[in-house]
């Protein structure tokens, strides 16, 4: 068994994560900083990578402080990060994304939706690498920005010395390597892995081959050591040099490590956040339209990647909750008890659904409203509501409320259909990330999709991956799944309710017919 203490930090779209973890995976410690966002015009969401990495020295400071762990027992670091894209000049000053705006606002955020036309582009081309991301780039991966600039902030192009995902910066900001993950450039720049190159005629077809001379040649799997602190890192992070350094992973398929790496096959790892991401492994190379990879070795080396993904979950909900009209009751309510509004409105659900079998019968949310990433693969999606009446006040809000996690629910199981439908086996689902504090939504994981959820102990399975990656590069263990088995310990599992499967079945029938019916309303206004 390995031995020692292992750093995760894990950079989410609204805040940086540090945690401790013993050899054993029990978190010591752990600490949370805010990160901004810049919205400087319509679909555009930026950050700073200055502030980013200042947080990250702030987080890792305070979770080794309060572990009580002397710094020289920290063995590694592994980093995570959302898939956004950082732009630097030769000396790494941040280069502004946007015209007029400032040079430390560096960073196109995943969610980032202005390279519409340049996703277009690329898809236009019918290259066959496209084939490894299910027919079709996504507008949220990297190959539509760093076009965006090229075509509309030339400035920028021409000045960029580095382009970099998230992950793979905070990596190089560490070490002072220039290195790229094998995750982050096969799931979000069209690397083929399982070829060992990038695609000549598409980045040709779109005039981009020159971007390979600004992203980093040498690329590393999960799990592999890039290096050791740099002297000015480890001042600025409290550590010493001698802490090994991973290769970098986007965050979804950091949690997908700690959630799948015991079992990979047939465990479907869902990420749920802001948006949800669904990590399927396989041994064989299984292609699904509309859903992303496969990817091979891009999360658990030696195996296939599939990676299904809604736009929107965790933020839907917010908006949801947010843009009722009842909503300002709710929070000042919440407020007062000094609970969190979900706790409060899980209540008002329970309340409606004494007075009501399936307070959600006849009211269906297509949760669509920043898109659909798969299976079918449409930025330009939109969401709707069917069912509306004059209710007002709490019921409202609780039956509105339901009817979203419903929805996002229903979502999931579209994407496990379309999965099986295409020669995949799903024989157990996992979940982690914000939806595993809400038992109402986890309940109704569970029943749409009629499989029991298996949880793991540890609640941040984002930051626990990133961890394992360390371990496994410093050589505590020999590689991820031997990590896993010390690192990872199974925790509750939430059973499906076989009473529920006749109403899910028709919830789920009305869910895909929204979507058929929207798009007959779309052809018509045209």
């Amino acid at each position: 068994m390995g031995s020692g203490y292992f750093l995760g930090v894990d950079v989410g779209s609204a805040s940086v994560r540090a945690g401790v973890f013993d050899a054993s995976g029990k978190r010591l410690a752990f600490a949370t900083y805010a990160i901004s966002q810049f919205r400087p015009g319509p679909k555009r969401v930026e950050q700073s990578s200055a502030e980013i990495w200042q947080q990250v020295c702030h987080a890792v400071k305070e979770a080794v402080s309060s572990s009580g762990v002397r710094i020289e027992e920290i063995r590694a670091l592994g980093f995570d990060a959302t898939c956004s894209l950082v732009a630097l000049d030769e000396l790494g000053r941040g280069l502004a994304v946007s015209p007029g705006e400032p040079s430390d606002h560096n960073i196109i955020m995943w969610m980032d939706h202005r390279a519409a036309q340049e996703t277009q582009r690329i898809n236009a081309t019918q290259d066959p690498a496209l084939r490894y991301v299910g027919g079709e780039v996504s507008v949220e991966m990297e190959l539509p920005k760093v076009l965006w600039l090229k075509n509309h902030f030339p400035a920028t192009w021409q000045s960029a010395h580095r382009f970099y995902d998230l992950a793979d910066f905070l990596v190089s900001k560490a070490t002072a390597c220039d290195v790229a993950g094998l995750c982050t450039l096969t799931c979000k720049w069209n690397y083929l892995a399982h070829e060992q190159r990038f695609s000549h005629s598409l980045l040709d077809a779109v005039e981009l081959t020159d971007l390979l001379g600004k992203i980093p040649s040498r690329i590393l799997p999960p799990g592999a050591a890039v290096g050791t602190l740099s002297t000015d890192a480890a001042q600025a992070l409290g550590l010493t040099t001698a802490v090994v350094v991973a290769s970098g992973m986007i965050d979804a398929h950091a949690g997908g490590v700690a959630l799948a790496g015991v079992e990979p096959e047939g465990t479907l790892a869902l990420i749920s956040g802001t948006s949800n991401c669904h990590m399927l492994c396989s041994e064989q190379e299984i292609h699904t339209p509309g859903v992303w990879g496969p990817y091979w070795s891009a999360m658990l080396p030696g195996y296939w990647l599939t990676e299904g993904g809604q736009s929107a979950a965790g933020a839907l909900v917010d908006w949801t909750l947010q843009e009722s009209g009842a909503s300002a009751a709710l929070f000042h309510k919440a407020e007062a008890r000094g609970c969190h509004p979900i706790v409060l409105v899980n209540e008002w659900v329970a309340a409606l659904e004494e007075l009501e079998l399936e307070p959600g019968r006849y009211l269906h949310v297509l949760a669509d409203h920043h898109g659909n990433r798969s299976p079918r693969a449409r930025p330009d999606a939109r969401g709707s509501v069917c069912g509306l009446t004059l209710e007002r006040g709490e019921m409202q809000v609780a039956r509105l409320y339901l009817a979203t996690l419903q929805a996002i629910a229903c979502g999931t199981r579209h994407i496990m259909e379309v999965m099986r439908e295409n020669g995949h086996t799903i024989s157990r689902l996992t979940l982690c990330g914000g939806a595993t504090h809400n038992p109402l939504w986890l309940r109704e994981y569970a029943d749409a999709t009629g499989c029991d959820i298996h949880l793991m102990q540890e609640e941040d399975a984002v930051t626990l991956g990133a961890a394992i990656t360390g371990a496994v590069a410093c050589g505590a263990w020999e590689n991820i799944p031997s990590a896993c088995q010390a690192m990872v310990r199974s925790g509750e599992v939430i059973k499906a309710n076989p009473s529920r499967r006749n109403f899910y079945d028709r919830k789920y029938q009305a869910y895909l017919m929204m979507w058929d019916q929207q798009q007959a309303i779309n052809q018509l206004m045209q």
